[in-house]
């Protein structure tokens, strides 16, 4: 017989697919989610009595319009909703194109906190008679309901999924997301350092991203040198190889490193991991500086150098703690 230890949930609804209705320019975020609610979870045994409660995150959005000031608003009404409310568990409808990277960035932020927080969405709206909306919102709250969910996941299609290994994978279909394998699994650490626990406020350092691709050159790079960035994250190729006999290119990276941005490294590969001593192409990358991201997916890497940033912690502080697997990142060995 199931048991339900959590029975006030906060649920706070962004936008996303699963609101959203018809417009003259095609689907588009729309309030007054809650009736849906009242359909789907009134008399629904597998939530026990949760008194489970709601609230609109404005403004309302796409989640193709995600951005990290989101995430710090959204964050405030997670904690608010545990301080003020008394909730003791709290779910959050995104939608699904950058579900993946909210996941990761508030797994980070909410680091300490001793509350499970779930996400989900639809891939068809609620008002569409083949929508995902009820089954997805009805399994995430028995989920939470049942103590079933541990630190920030993900919930869809029947499964519990990674707060920090997550990507959306398709388009379409009633199953987005899978969880990347962890090629370097390694215990999560018993004890998080005061420093980074979701009391202490980020700010909003500029974080950028960079794909390697042949034929990518030191004046495109240099395009990202004039940006007045914090952070970069290289994706490169397989084990961490880029272009290690272009000089200029390379060049232009001890330059970003020297300028006081954080370089890290990850793989292209949704089942890679950066190892520097592998090639001579990879190996350069260390020599001038730049970070192993080991095989953390591109959300999980981009959320976590963003907190650390964030938080001003200096470089060799955040090369250690990209060494950490500080809530899964790198798997639960």
């Amino acid at each position: 017989m199931a048991t339900f230890p959590y029975q006030k949930t906060m649920i706070l609804y962004t936008g996303g697919t699963i609101g959203m209705v018809p417009s003259d320019k095609g689907l588009a975020a729309s309030a007054g989610f809650e009736h849906y609610l009242k359909d789907y979870l009134t008399s629904f045994a597998e939530i026990g009595n949760n008194q489970w409660q709601y609230q609109e995150v404005e403004p309302l959005i796409d989640s193709a319009n995600m951005t990290p000031c989101y995430w710090q608003n959204l964050l405030g009404f997670v904690v608010d909703a545990v301080r003020c409310n008394e909730c003791d568990s709290v779910l959050i409808l995104q939608g699904t194109d950058t579900l993946a990277y909210s996941a990761a960035a508030l797994s980070f932020q909410l680091l300490g906190f001793d509350v499970p927080v779930l996400m989900t969405g639809a891939m068809k709206p609620a008002s569409a008679s083949d929508s995902d909306a009820k089954e997805n919102i009805c399994g995430a709250m028995a989920a939470l309901s049942q103590g079933l969910v541990k630190g920030v996941e993900i919930f869809f299609h029947g499964e519990l999924l990674s707060g920090t290994r997550s990507r959306k994978w398709r388009s379409v279909g009633r199953n987005p997301f899978i969880s990347l394998p962890a090629l370097q699994s390694q215990p999560v650490i018993s004890n998080i350092p005061n420093e980074l626990t979701y009391p202490f406020v980020s700010s909003l350092p500029t974080v950028a991203i960079l794909p390697l691709f042949p034929g990518l050159s030191a004046y495109q790079l240099q395009a990202i040198m004039g940006l007045f960035l914090h952070g970069l994250v290289i994706e490169c190729y397989g084990s961490g190889t880029g272009p290690s006999d272009d000089d200029a290119f390379i060049t232009c990276i001890q330059q970003l490193i020297a300028q006081g941005v954080v370089v890290v490294a990850i793989s292209q590969c949704p089942e890679g991991s950066i190892d520097f001593s592998s090639y001579k192409a990879a190996n350069t990358f260390q020599e001038i500086g730049v970070i192993s991201g080991g095989c953390l997916p591109r959300e999980a890497a981009l959320a976590k150098l963003s907190r650390l940033l964030g938080l001003g912690l200096s470089a060799q502080d955040i090369a250690f703690y990209f060494s950490q697997n500080l809530c899964g990142e790198y798997g639960n060995a």
